[in-house]
């Protein structure tokens, strides 16, 4: 269960059987056992003590935002109201409702500019808070920058808390970059604390807990090494020691002819091995129009989204009378909005005139597949084997050749 909730606050999805994709974030709430001061003064507890004992450090770290419930004020008589209010499921459903369509990632990682002490996790929480404050604070407009600066910050202080906390229970320095900051709009760096524990050593440099050296049974397995090496002949003890050298496949060019039925052609295993280091990628593909044409690229991206550098895809595709361009364009500005959420870029640019298909990555490799992404047959049907396995799915006859830019 603790595997999966991690994969879920990770990417927005889980795999138990088939994969699941949701829109749902997880908040937790609870309550704090000693006082806020005593706490971060302290070398023995910290804001997370109260979370199961399962929580561990990966469950922690895919918190994006930790906020301070004690700065709030208890509900009491004058904050009551003579008029109408909303329930908070109702209100829930309403933003819900209003908000699900729009997405602000892309103006955030725009406009925003972070330190280099902000890691991966950081910078994915950090741009997650702002991106809430300007859909229920900006629904319709875009902030100032006085006020873009003032989100950032406080998005900062709420991830840096859930960093603090990390590394005091470290044993080593694995989070000891705490001192996240952005850059303000006269280039300036700004280095934004939690009021709580500014002044607190035992938060700001925790003590390291020593590691447990107790037990240790390397020297013995080496003893019973050179026990066993004396009775050995100097050319046997020679080939016990020669290890295996490793080579990396090499990367070829290639022409590959797909015959009518053929099977074992995934996009993952004919693209991701020409992906390494690929930070973008642009694929012309006239025919990403109908259903199963958007199917396909979609299944496209998540094949190619394996790749960890790559941070943009751009799609140039086309379209004639007979497409049904908003619908096409709603089920793209989907898959665009999906891949923000994985800090990837879709750009999409619609042209009438193209009609070559191709797709070339920023290494230097080209693929040119003749029939474009839609090189499958439609299955006989949804529920045999290689409706959901594109390697198990049979081919349609066409050529794919592999080359390297010179």
């Amino acid at each position: 269960t603790i595997q999966i909730m991690k994969d879920f606050m990770a990417n927005g999805r889980f795999s138990r059987g088939v994969e699941v994709i949701a829109d749902a974030s997880l908040a937790f709430v609870g309550n704090i056992d000693q006082s806020v001061n005593q706490i971060v003064n302290s070398s023995d507890y910290d804001l997370f003590q109260p979370l199961p004992p399962q929580f561990d450090l990966a469950v922690m770290d895919r918190f994006a935002s930790y906020i301070p419930g004690w700065e709030m004020p208890k509900t009491s008589s004058a904050y009551l109201t003579n008029d109408y209010g909303f329930i908070t499921d109702y209100l829930a459903e309403a933003f819900h409702y209003q908000l699900k369509h729009s997405n602000r990632y892309e103006e955030v990682s725009s406009r925003i500019q972070l330190g280099d002490t902000v890691e991966g996790r950081d910078e994915k929480g950090i741009k997650k808070t702002v991106c809430a404050f300007l859909k229920i604070l900006h629904p319709e407009d875009s902030p100032s920058n006085k006020e873009f600066e003032e989100y950032v910050a406080y998005a900062i202080e709420n991830r840096r808390r859930v960093k603090e906390q990390m590394n005091k229970r470290k044993p080593d320095d694995e989070f000891a970059m705490i001192d996240l900051s952005y850059f303000n709009e006269e280039g300036k760096e700004i280095v934004v604390y939690c009021p709580e524990s500014k002044s607190a050593e035992a938060t700001q440099n925790p003590i390291r807990t020593e590691l447990d050296k107790k037990e240790n049974p390397q020297p013995k397995k080496e003893t019973a090494k050179k026990e066993t090496k004396k009775d050995q002949p100097k050319d046997q003890e020679k080939e016990v020691n020669k290890k295996p050298e490793l080579k990396e496949p090499e990367l070829k060019e290639q022409h590959i002819s797909i015959l009518y039925g053929a099977t074992g052609y995934s996009y993952e295993s004919l693209i991701c091995p020409y992906l390494e280091g690929a930070k973008e990628l642009t694929i012309e593909d006239p025919y990403i129009r109908s259903n199963h044409q958007v199917h396909n690229f979609v299944r496209f991206c998540e094949s190619v989204i394996k790749a960890p550098a790559l941070r943009k895809i751009n799609l140039i595709t086309s379209y004639d009378e007979f497409t049904p361009l908003e619908e096409l364009q709603d089920k793209l500005g989907e898959v665009k909005q999906s891949l923000l959420e994985i800090d990837v870029k879709l750009n999409i640019d619609l042209n009438t005139k193209m009609h070559d298909r191709e797709i070339r990555i920023d290494n230097g490799w080209i693929i040119k597949i003749g029939r474009g992404l839609d090189f499958y047959q439609k299955p006989g049907g949804w529920y045999e084997i290689g409706a959901n396995d594109l390697s198990q799915r049979k081919c349609l006859e066409t050529k794919i050749d592999i080359f390297k830019q010179k």
